[in-house]
């Protein structure tokens, strides 16, 4: 190694690491040494799949195959399991020099970063569960309570009060009419503020779905590049709509990066996205010729927090989640039809009106 890089090589605080074509480590840093507690003659005699955890070798393989066909490795995360039988998460940018045979890589330690995400994920599906639990309650209670109310009121109706003779009598049953029909009122009110509530109608904005894209085009741009993706535009039919800026942007970006992600192999992302009005119904189709789903398998699970249809360790289970979550917090619905190999197509059919009386 050169001496002037050897400094660099054997201080940094991340793992670093040469290896070659024939699955074997050739160099090994100290921080790569110190971390999975194998000395670097352990390390170079053994197959680099045999330190990977199990689960994690299939994938990893596939990569390493993008590898030796002379394309760069970058953001791919694995597990390796250390001397001690401890797991670590590895965050991983891998260069091959293919006239060398040999692959140049740094790894970062993002165990405890893995940690946190994974404690995120389950406090936002237990706050996710809560919050649900509790709007349908709300609803439930207000819209329950509003019946017996309007009994009470249907019978006040019935009473002949030219039978009453009593004037104290005639007075509580005014008074009775007048708190049902003020509580009435109120479950009414209390019913509407929980819809405008919960569509976020005050939030609305004309939102150009151009502009959308180019921010989100804008914030991921090497991301794009890098996948090469392919994009086919059409907004002709529905230029912009009244919506939430900040939910459209997260759908945009959460439906585009699992395009990328979920792209098949060796294959370009190819997306498309259509915005169009008809019979006063606003729509936009997304559709994409990635990897697709098993509608028959997953179809009723796609939408659902944690769930994960790919072996991609990137892979959250919150994306498809957060749109579901978008759209139908606004008061809208969005349907997929995918196959496996063949991609999926997303469509969304906007709120045109306030909810409807329960």
């Amino acid at each position: 190694m050169n001496l002037q890089l050897a400094p660099f090589f054997d201080l940094s605080m991340d793992c670093l690491c040469i290896a070659g074509y024939d699955g074997y480590f050739k160099k090994i840093n100290p921080a790569f040494v110190s971390l999975l507690g194998y000395s670097e003659e352990e390390l170079r005699s053994r197959l680099i799949s045999e330190f990977i955890y199990e689960e994690d070798r299939e994938l990893t393989a596939k990569y390493r195959q993008n590898l030796e066909n002379n394309r760069p490795l970058v953001n791919f995360e694995n597990r390796y399991v250390c001397k001690s039988g401890e797991l670590v998460w590895l965050h991983w940018t891998s260069i091959p020099l293919e006239n060398e045979r040999l692959i140049y890589a740094i790894a970062k330690d993002i165990t405890h970063k893995k940690g946190l995400e994974n404690e995120r994920i389950s406090q936002m599906s237990r706050l996710s569960r809560v919050n649900e639990k509790l709007k349908q309650l709300n609803y439930a209670t207000s819209h329950d309570l509003r019946s017996p109310v309007n009994n009470l009121i249907s019978m006040l109706d019935l009473i002949d009060l030219n039978k009453i003779d009593d004037n104290d009598t005639l007075e509580v049953l005014r008074f009775i009419r007048i708190s049902a029909e003020g509580l009435n009122t109120s479950l009414n009110a209390y019913v509407d503020a929980l819809k405008r509530n919960d569509v976020q109608h005050e939030n609305f904005e004309e939102v150009s779905f151009n502009e959308i894209f180019e921010k989100t085009k804008n914030s991921i741009k090497s991301l794009i590049q890098k996948a090469k993706v392919e994009f086919h535009l059409d907004f002709s039919g529905l230029e912009s709509m009244q919506y939430s800026a900040a939910y459209m942007e997260s759908i945009f970006l959460n439906l585009i990066t699992n395009s990328i992600k979920y792209a098949r192999p060796g294959v370009a992302p190819v997306i498309s996205i259509t915005a169009s009005e008809r019979n006063s119904e606003k729509t936009l189709v997304y559709s994409d010729n990635g990897l697709g789903f098993d509608m028959d398998k997953v179809g009723h699970l796609i939408f659902n927090l944690n769930q994960k249809f790919h072996d991609n360790e990137d892979s959250k289970g919150v994306g498809l989640y957060l749109v579901h979550s978008h759209i139908t917090g606004l008061g809208g619905r969005i349907s997929v039809d995918s196959q496996v190999n063949e991609g999926s197509t997303f469509t969304i059919n906007f709120r045109n009106t306030l909810l409807s009386e329960f």
